[in-house]
């Protein structure tokens, strides 16, 4: 059954990819998953359809190659897992076995960003940098729950290999009002207006994000809040379209590695098109293996914390 929610409310993106895949599951039969062992959360799916499910233990490269196998043979494989083991472990297995034929292999899963207080080894830091270097790969950052599942759908028919990165996905905040806005791969969202300056994010941040903009919106600054949720294919249209509107005035926000992620990616499409900026900041994970503790601490404490995002928009607004 679609899950049902409150505009502000926390939902576990677990659930809703539970749902989601035994939702799909009757109406493709060609539909596997498969885990390395992080499966609690696909029990709707396993239960339902116990001879399309395959918990392969811990071994993600295992996984991502059985994966590829059943795409060969006519299937849709969605893997779900960490995202630090998925994107770093079985890196090779991602590129040769999935990106370089083109299979339609979706990689889902959580602990994208410092998340977990799990420490540097199960932080997923570097992961967008990777899949968005690979060939025929799909690349996305999910902040909104509910973002999920609609994700998942519009996946079931495209060709290639997809990554959809989430946070610990236990008790995520719906951003969003049913309908507010289209949710299309490719595309970025609006999700609050403005004309001052320009907050591109994804994720976990999103949230963090919108915080700050109406944090400004208090000293009269009208920040605009874009939730880049695809960063490949980049929606390079709005990032054109920000930069003539908000007087070339940018700050990029992300739980990831503050070079090689959704700044990078940001910074390329300018230079590209000969755009020059008035101000650009970028806010993310300095190059520092970032320890233990719960994010928000740890985004403080790395200088991309709330306060440091209201501080870098006042610098490009006045810039």
């Amino acid at each position: 059954m679609p899950v049902t929610f409150t505009f502000g409310e926390m939902l576990s993106a677990r659930s809703v990819i539970g749902a989601t895949l035994a939702e799909l599951g009757d109406d493709y039969e060609n539909l596997w998953v498969l885990t390395p062992d992080i499966g609690a959360t696909l029990v709707e799916f396993r239960d339902k359809f116990p001879d399309r499910f395959l918990d392969v233990g811990l071994a993600e490269q295992a996984c991502v190659g059985v994966a590829a196998g059943l795409a060969y043979d006519g299937n849709i494989p969605v893997v779900s897992g960490m995202l630090p083991f998925l994107s770093m472990r079985a890196l090779e297995q991602v590129r040769t076995d999935a990106c370089y034929p083109n299979l339609p292999v979706k990689i889902i899963g959580t602990h994208g960003g410092l998340v977990g207080n799990g420490g540097s080894t199960h932080y997923a830091v570097e992961d967008l940098a990777l899949m968005c270097a690979l060939t025929n790969m799909t690349v996305t950052s999910i902040g909104d729950p509910l973002m999920v599942g609609e994700i998942l759908r519009q996946s079931m028919t495209m060709q290639g290999p997809l990554y959809i990165r989430l946070a610990v996905g236990k008790k995520d905040k719906v951003l969003y009002q049913p309908g507010e806005h289209e949710i299309r791969i490719g595309k970025g969202i609006v999700a609050a207006d403005g004309t001052d300056a320009t907050i591109f994010t994804h994720g976990t941040t999103v949230a963090q994000a919108l915080d700050a903009a109406e944090e400004l919106a208090k000293e009269g600054r009208s920040v605009r809040v874009v939730d880049m949720f695809t960063l490949k294919p980049i929606d390079e249209e709005l990032v054109l379209r920000c930069a003539n509107e908000t007087d070339g005035r940018f700050v990029v926000l992300e739980d990831h590695l503050a070079y090689g992620g959704l700044a990078t990616r940001i910074a390329d499409v300018l230079a590209d098109h000969g755009v020059r900026l008035t101000a650009f900041e970028r806010l993310g994970i300095p190059q520092v293996y970032a320890g233990f503790g719960n994010d928000e601490e740890l985004r403080d404490k790395h200088g991309y914390g709330l306060e440091a995002t209201i501080a870098a928009t006042r610098r490009v607004i006045a810039g």
